[in-house]
């Protein structure tokens, strides 16, 4: 036992050293947290008063959004039932009177439906064959997974459904179709207005309808911006959505000269069907996509409505002023 008792010194020594080791890193551990505990504390505290006010911001810009994009609707509502829809109906009446054909029947409304039933049915067909590509792609599993989710999960759905309004995201109203259709009914409307100008004889009449069309096309252009930026386009489709749509009464304009050097039989009457179509088109998509998309969400009911006639007002007042 005595020449063991070195051994056992040195291995007691050794505890000794170790265990103050880690009470120093005990030690040094403790200081550190003591020192970085309040730091954590206020800055936990502040990220959590932060976020109230950051969720209270992101709420008003939802709002303010949402109901610019109320102003938007009412100008198209505007449009569509001071602008469009009148411009139409007396161009399509005058030819009538001018050929005198008289007819037992609505064939000016028919037109107008004519063109909102082209859209409607070119819609579906477009909307039955994306469905149906997306139902053979879907794996049956994850389709499965969906529906026992759908009978398990209500809330979650309820929930998912309340962020789908509250981010105002339609993917079936803002879909590519129907902001293509949007495009078409403006541009081929603005083609008309450009027309009008063409076929002007005076300086005088040019500069008034010109000047006219200039505001009135200012109002919509900013509208349609609003409208295609909240329906999430691409920047190379929203661009070039903007650029057809201002060229389209330059278009208008050279061609309305181009009639009047070259006149035609036919060519009124083929100007007030097409514009017709156009006015069906931009029926459609100002009461089944434009007002129904913000009308329908739950949320500021009353604002939106005071946007909506704001939006209509503007638009009537300088229908009025013309």
């Amino acid at each position: 036992m005595q020449p063991s008792s070195p051994l056992i010194r040195i291995s007691g020594i050794m505890c000794n050293a170790q265990e103050e080791r880690l009470s120093n890193t005990n030690d040094k551990y403790s200081l550190f947290m003591r020192s970085v505990s309040p730091l954590i504390q206020k800055t936990s505290a502040a990220f959590f008063t932060a976020m109230p006010c950051d969720l209270k911001m992101l709420e008003a810009h939802r709002m303010w959004v949402s109901l610019i994009s109320c102003i938007a609707g009412g100008v198209f509502l505007s449009a569509c039932l001071l602008d469009v829809i009148p411009d139409f109906l007396s161009d399509m009446n005058e030819e009538l009177q001018r050929r005198q054909i008289k007819v037992n029947f609505p064939l000016p409304e028919f037109i107008l439906a004519a063109g909102f039933l082209l859209v409607l049915i070119v819609e579906h067909i477009i909307l039955d064959c994306n469905q149906k590509r997306t139902e053979e792609v879907t794996p049956l599993l994850v389709t499965n997974r969906r529906t026992h989710r759908h009978s398990h999960s209500s809330i979650n759905e309820q929930d998912i459904e309340g962020r789908r309004h509250h981010f105002h995201v339609d993917f079936q109203a803002h879909s590519a179709f129907r902001s293509f259709v949007l495009i078409f009914s403006l541009s081929l409307h603005s083609v008309f207005e450009g027309l009008a100008i063409g076929l002007q004889e005076t300086n005088s009449e040019v500069l008034k309808i010109s000047t006219a069309i200039v505001i009135h096309k200012s109002i919509i252009a900013f509208s349609l911006s609003l409208l295609l930026i909240e329906s999430g386009v691409q920047t190379q489709w929203f661009v070039l959505s903007i650029v057809t749509f201002a060229v389209m009464s330059p278009l208008g304009v050279g061609l309305g000269i181009a009639v009047m050097q070259n006149p035609n039989e036919w060519n009124g009457m083929m100007q007030s069907v097409l514009e017709g179509i156009a006015a069906g088109t931009f029926v459609y998509i100002t009461f089944l996509e434009i007002l129904p998309h913000e009308l329908n969400s739950p949320k500021w009911r009353l604002p939106k409505v005071i946007f909506v006639l704001l939006g209509f007002s503007v638009m009537a007042m300088l229908q009025f002023l013309q």
